[in-house]
């Protein structure tokens, strides 16, 4: 590879990692590859790869012709004969494919942390890399000599030291990474991304765009968002910037909690919305909150299993890749691992925690668009142990128990929105900016309509001894959920009426079902949740509890039962029904019918438009003493149930860190129906419809 004799000169912020860089760089230069054949041609592609983002360390182009080579292995062409897909890599390299697979994709943070100059990062993980290599050519030159002396002798070395390395690597620096990840989330010590969001020419969206020094892989759908962002009027992006920000305030004011004693949020960027973003700043801090904006986390030990919605700023991504590598975590994942993240997080908290006491919580954002992903299920990919999904469920719990020490749950928010993604138009006849904007439209409607009519949904179903759900036609949803008896009808109430607070856009009511009692079938035909789409899927529940479920994404059902497990349980089992909810927003979903975009609707939205059930954790999990209130003045008191109540004795039990929403839309209803104490029943949706007294005026836009 050449390499341009006119660098810039590099700020090491470190410099006792400079010697230690450049000698990693050196020694994989010089690496000659006299090791056994199938592995070195996996050095080599991983190798070249370093030594590209070591000229892009120098050189700094940060334009479009370098960040397309940088992430060439993302593209589906590449990726399916790259070291980085683990079937690939099991295809050459055995067993050992998982290993260098894992390692392959920790090493891709070298493009991030190459634009943000974290020259530590770099080195310790080229060193490690460095470490992998000679002991194959340790145990090749070992092999050739003794071939010379007529013996047989294998020429790589045992799988389990290869093994050893990556989790010392793992071990080793897991205080550092977890310190390192903390500090950026709490006190926004790089500022990277934010300074790029204020200060950057955001209408140049040329080669050399602001987008390009993101060290995020950078499509057109990141290009062609930025570019409609720039199209719309500044009271349109002002528009769109105080939906979230008041949402995010409003979440304070309807709990009670003083946002003034708070000084910092953080907020999440998928990159394109930048315009949106700087405005976001602004009106956040002019209410006195500095915005935080970190890097969707990168390390390994840092990182989050897949979801709907990404913490931090990123850009684009290859879903499969992230499907196959999401249990990376399960070739390391220990009591003794977990351990070593706890006691790192504890000191990290305590290191920083003046900043942690200033945190109010997280303003998030979401992208849809895309077509419903259904992932190739790979028997090469790392696949959690039972006894894993234990540690991990038990690290989650402590870890929560520890953060909530430094930034108490009843003292901090969030609000999530969400914007779509230019694929949302494919396969329109609308282009893709009329759709952005029914969508600004949406997100922010006023309030006023709702808070009166979702009232009168609430005063039937506070009658109701339980609620039942019937679908239509194909469709053979059952059910019957059970609702918590008032005590005081006069001042309680069991559902929430939700106006555009935290979750936005406005548009339903929710409450926390009695689990005993709450039997029956959900069947819904399509259910996307993120980058997945479920055919047919059906989730029995008994007393509450998921009974059995699956769908018909996979002719081999234990597949399809397999999904649901990974992508909406999270690996857990028996969980109950945390929520059951009434979506209201017949605007949003009439959008949806109009444009056909259903399938592609994050769930975020698509929950407004229809009955929901969530399984796993109630809507207040770890705020079940908080007291709210209604807008008509009555407290909410369906907080809790059977499991969340034992947070203080049996702990472990109590929460499942799963909250994941099915939505049943109109057209797939018979009938939804108030059953009251007194044996009445009073139909609130039939046949697709609104049919309760003051509530017809949603039907306008059906």
């Amino acid at each position: 590879m050449e390499y341009n004799e006119n660098v810039i000169e590099i700020d090491y912020s470190l410099s006792a990692f400079k010697e230690r860089y450049e000698l990693s760089i050196e020694r994989i230069k010089d690496i000659d590859y006299k090791i056994n054949t199938d592995f070195a041609a996996c050095f080599r592609e991983i190798n070249e790869f370093i030594l590209l983002c070591d000229k892009e360390f120098r050189e700094r182009k940060a334009d479009k012709e370098t960040n397309t080579r940088l992430f060439k292995t993302y593209t589906d062409e590449e990726y399916e004969s790259s070291y980085l897909n683990p079937q690939y890599a099991n295809k050459k390299l055995g067993k050992y494919g998982e290993l260098f697979s894992v390692w392959y994709m920790e090493l891709r943070g070298l493009v991030p942390f190459l634009y943000e100059e974290r020259i530590k990062d770099m080195t310790v993980m080229l060193e490690t890399h460095i470490q992998i290599y000679n002991e194959f050519e340790e145990k090749y030159n070992e092999a050739e000599k003794l071939k010379k002396e007529g013996l047989a002798a294998e020429d790589i070395p045992e799988y389990e030291i290869i093994k050893d390395v990556l989790y010392s690597y793992m071990y080793d620096y897991c205080s550092e990474f977890v310190e390192e990840q903390l500090e950026e989330e709490l006190t926004g010590a790089r500022s990277f991304a934010r300074e790029i969001v204020m200060n950057a020419e955001l209408s140049d969206l040329s080669e050399h765009s602001y987008l390009y020094k993101m060290g995020e892989w950078i499509t057109d759908e990141e290009l062609k968002t930025a570019e409609v962002l720039n199209a719309l009027s500044k009271e349109q992006i002002v528009a769109m910037a105080s939906a979230y920000t008041e949402g995010y305030i409003k979440g304070f004011e309807m709990t009670g909690k003083d946002v003034s004693r708070k000084s910092t949020v953080v907020c999440y960027l998928p990159l394109g919305l930048e315009r949106f973003m700087r405005e976001a700043i602004k009106q956040f801090e002019a209410r006195g909150l500095k915005v935080i904006i970190n890097r969707n986390p990168v390390h390994l030990i840092n990182r989050r299993l897949s979801g709907n919605v990404k913490p931090g700023f990123y850009g684009a991504v290859n879903r499969q890749l992230v499907y196959d590598h999401k249990n990376d975590m399960g070739l390391f994942q220990g009591d003794r691992l977990n351990a070593q993240k706890l006691q790192a997080l504890r000191n990290a908290y305590e290191c920083f925690k003046e900043a942690a006491s200033l945190y109010s919580g997280n303003a998030c954002v979401e992208i849809f668009g895309e077509e419903g992903f259904v992932p190739v299920n790979k028997k090469e990919n790392v696949q959690y142990t039972e006894h894993q999904i234990k540690c991990n469920s038990e690290y989650l719990r402590k870890a929560h128990e520890i953060a909530d020490m430094y930034k108490p749950d009843e003292e901090t928010s969030f609000c999530i929105i969400a914007w779509p993604r230019p694929h949302i138009a494919d396969n329109t006849s609308a282009s893709y900016r009329e759709i952005f904007e029914e969508f600004i439209r949406i997100n922010t409607l006023p309030v006023e309509k709702w808070q009166h009519i979702q009232q009168k949904l609430i005063d039937t179903m506070d009658q109701a001894e339980y609620i039942h759900v019937k679908g239509k036609g194909k469709n053979s949803t059952n059910l019957r959920i059970n609702l918590r008896k008032l005590n005081s009808p006069e001042s309680e109430t069991n559902f929430e009426n939700c106006l555009a607070d935290v979750n936005i856009p406005v548009g339903e009511v929710f409450t926390t079902p009695e689990l005993k009692g709450t039997n029956g079938k959900l069947f819904v035909t399509n259910f996307c949740l993120g980058e997945y789409i479920f055919k047919n899927i059906f989730v029995d529940f008994k007393d509450g509890i998921v009974a059995d479920y699956g769908c018909d994404n996979f002719a081999d059902k234990e597949e399809g039962r397999r999904l649901i497990e990974t992508a909406i349980f999270k690996e857990k089992k028996q969980l109950p029904m945390g929520e059951f909810a009434i979506g209201t927003n017949t605007a949003a979903y009439s959008t949806a019918k109009k444009y056909d975009i259903f399938p592609k609707l994050p769930v975020l939205i698509a929950e407004k438009t229809g009955p929901h059930f969530a399984v796993g954790d109630t809507c207040y999990s770890h705020e079940e003493e908080l007291v709210a209130y209604n807008p008509d003045g009555k407290r909410i008191t369906a907080r809790e149930n059977a499991f969340s109540i034992l947070r203080n004795t049996e702990p472990e039990k109590a929460y499942f860190n799963v909250h994941v929403d099915i939505t049943l839309p109109y057209d797939e209803i018979e009938e939804l129906t108030a059953c009251l104490n007194n044996g009445e029943k009073k139909k609130i949706i039939e046949e697709g419809r609104f049919v309760l007294d003051g509530t017809k005026e949603l039907n306008e836009v059906l």
